[in-house]
């Protein structure tokens, strides 16, 4: 059984997964290998769901945690935490729409909103791990 205290980097390690299956799914798509790369966004999906989640569930039990570091740390810190949150917000709905239009064979559509959605994606899950770092490893 996962303790509350483990959820951090349980909450990590998803991001990670979520980012790890963007990029190759990303790849797949690239080569042409569209079975490959519907099974990595769906599981990106899934990973990024887990992790939403296990973040509420931290978050409502534990609250939130202040950053300790200080100095330019902290601007660095806040700078990346408050483009991720930003980020976090805009992708749920985009994740959702680009995974729907893919589902339902609407293609042309599904890549128009995919090319916003992967970077954007990646991003906050690549930032989340980062954030983890700083927050419960680093300091």
């Amino acid at each position: 059984m996962i303790e509350i205290s483990q959820l951090p980097a349980v909450n990590a390690s998803l991001n990670a997964l979520a980012g790890t299956c963007l990029l190759a799914g990303f790849l797949f798509i690239k080569r042409g290998a569209r079975t490959a790369h519907k099974r990595c966004m769906l599981g990106a999906m899934t990973a990024s769901t887990l992790f939403l989640v296990s973040y509420v569930v931290y978050h409502l039990n534990v609250g939130s945690r202040p950053f300790p570091g200080t100095g330019m740390i902290r601007a660095v810190y806040f700078t990346i935490l408050v483009t991720h949150v930003l980020l976090a917000m805009v992708i749920l709905p985009l994740a959702i729409v680009t995974t729907a239009r893919g589902l339902r064979g609407q293609f042309s559509r599904h890549r128009a909103i995919a090319r916003w959605t992967f970077p954007i994606w990646m991003y906050v899950s690549v930032t989340g791990v980062v954030i983890y770092l700083l927050l419960y490893q680093v300091y």
